[in-house]
């Protein structure tokens, strides 16, 4: 489905996303972690547009969008959420949510209709009249999932949708996720949250100082030692290894 291929960004002489090549099947869900600062983010912006790559492709359903624009590669099937997410305040959380479906829709009433539609799949069918501006986090974090839904996404790059969830919003929103890959859509997320990733996720892959260090079923990734490194420093694999062997 998706196809990124020797993909790079530079920032100065900061190389953010060095040569990253994944396969990403149709179907399902999959994830993209590692540690703060790893370049995450910056291969979703290369990934959706928002960024252009200094080098290497991006093919989604066969066809090259490399260097396309946001909104020509959202209208291809592939949307993205932000980690910081900005209602539009002055609005109701249904106004919000019918932005996302105007990408496909011109009809006010049936973009409206979308919303509603889409706010009951994420939760929020019961909020739908209020301003956008007054959700809590986790409401805003569903806002953000119900926007980009709305677009009719076929494939969906969710960006730290759990951040700043406690633990019992983390349990409410896994279902959630898992309920929009049962409409058809694939998921990719950048999560920190490992309960979401081990919970959510088919495979995984592991981005480091903007390479990929790691690529499998997460709970095997957790017990790689490259991937312990790149977590908790240098010579910790081995650490924690002579501990196990001791215990």
């Amino acid at each position: 489905m998706l196809e990124v291929a020797n993909l790079t960004k530079r920032f100065g002489g900061l190389v953010a996303v060095d040569g990253v090549n994944l396969s990403l099947p149709e179907g399902g869900i999959s994830a993209l972690i590692g540690p703060n600062g790893a370049g995450k983010t910056t291969l979703f912006a290369l990934i959706t547009g928002f960024h252009r790559p200094d080098g290497g492709s991006v093919r989604f359903l066969g066809r090259d969008l490399t260097g396309e624009k946001p909104f020509r590669i959202a209208r291809a099937g592939m949307v993205r959420t932000f980690q910081i997410v900005q209602p539009f305040a002055g609005q109701t959380v249904r106004e919000n949510i019918a932005v996302g479906a105007h990408m496909h829709l011109a009809d006010r009433a049936e973009a409206l209709a979308k919303a509603e539609d889409v706010a009951r799949a994420v939760g929020l069918s019961d909020r739908l009249d209020r301003d956008a501006a007054d959700l809590t986090v986790a409401g805003r974090k569903r806002l953000e999932v119900a926007r980009a839904l709305a677009t009719d996404p076929k494939l969906l790059l969710l960006d730290e949708v759990m951040a700043g969830l406690n633990p019992s919003e983390i349990r409410d929103v896994i279902p959630v996720i898992r309920a929009i890959r049962d409409r058809g859509v694939t998921i990719l997320l950048i999560e920190h949250v490992m309960q979401a990733v081990m919970e959510l996720s088919d495979q995984a892959w592991v981005l480091n100082q903007g390479r990929l260090i790691a690529a499998g079923a997460p709970r095997a990734l957790a017990s790689d030692p490259a991937v312990i490194e790149a977590y908790l420093g240098h010579g910790m694999a081995e650490r924690l290894a002579k501990g196990a062997a001791h215990a």
